[in-house]
């Protein structure tokens, strides 16, 4: 006879909890220590996938003007003002609550990063993505597909119209649900410059408990990850604003995530 499978125990939110508490308890022990333990963990347990995808190995060296020869192009021509407001993709209004969020691209030293490509993306206010391999059983939205972009101006700055998005389980383990969230990419000069970051919303309750959040040990880049209520932003009972920088290089850069960490 078959031996009967072992089961394994059912993670729990306090199972994750604790690991996360243990491992911030390791970071400042280490940086008192005089350690330099500011980056995230590439393996960070907590969030159990990464056990599986952080890279294990030297990054494979290519050269970036050969990888350009075969890169999609793009151009300012291509990128319609319209494209950078998410609530008129459909032919009626979507559901949820209107928000503007705007903000300044600039370098280490405060100078504006000017005519950059930004991308997001997102989920909508149940939030669900529009995403062949979404499980989330939330309804869908027919009038917002929760993407946009838009080209930074003179002074490094974008604006984006959308929906607030709302949190979502995601499996990480039982009753795992990620804080409400919108996705970053910036091309920087070229495709094979990507970076990728999350946008959040203040004051959220899920961010003790995310372990993508959590996996930056820095409290002040967890907080430049946050955005800011911004009444000027706001648009007189049509919709809120939100104000967030987004600092590419320097010891105060805006925290980016591998173009695979996509939750």
């Amino acid at each position: 006879m078959t031996a009967p499978t072992k089961k394994q125990p059912v993670e729990t939110q306090a199972d994750l909890s604790a690991e996360i508490a243990q491992l911030e308890a390791n970071s400042i022990e280490a940086d008192s220590a005089g350690q330099n333990v500011r980056q995230p963990l590439l393996n960070y347990p907590p969030y159990r996938s990464s056990i599986l995808r952080h890279p294990t190995k030297d990054p494979r060296h290519a050269d970036p003007e050969t990888i350009e020869l075969w890169a999609p192009c793009f151009g300012n021509s291509d990128v319609e003002p319209l494209e950078a407001d998410l609530t008129i993709a459909g032919s009626n209004e979507p559901i949820g609550e209107r928000i503007t969020v705007s903000g300044r691209v600039t370098d280490g030293e405060g100078r504006p990063v000017r005519n950059q490509l930004v991308e997001i993306w997102q989920a909508n206010s149940a939030g669900r993505y529009v995403h062949k391999r979404e499980q989330h059983p939330a309804p869908l939205d027919p009038n917002f597909t929760g993407v946009g972009r838009c080209i930074t101006d003179s002074e490094g700055r974008y604006r984006f119209q959308t929906i607030k998005p709302g949190p979502y389980p995601w499996g990480n383990h039982i009753n795992a649900w990620r804080p409400a969230h919108i996705h970053f990419s910036l091309f920087g000069r070229a495709f094979t410059q990507r970076l990728i970051t999350q946008m959040y919303f203040p004051s959220d309750p899920l961010f003790a408990l995310d372990p993508i959040y959590q996996s930056i040990t820095d409290q002040k880049a967890r907080d430049a990850l946050v955005a800011t209520y911004d009444h000027d932003l706001s648009t007189p009972e049509y919709s809120m604003g939100y104000s967030w920088d987004i600092v590419l290089t320097g010891p105060s850069r805006t925290w980016t995530e591998p173009e695979e960490g996509d939750l």
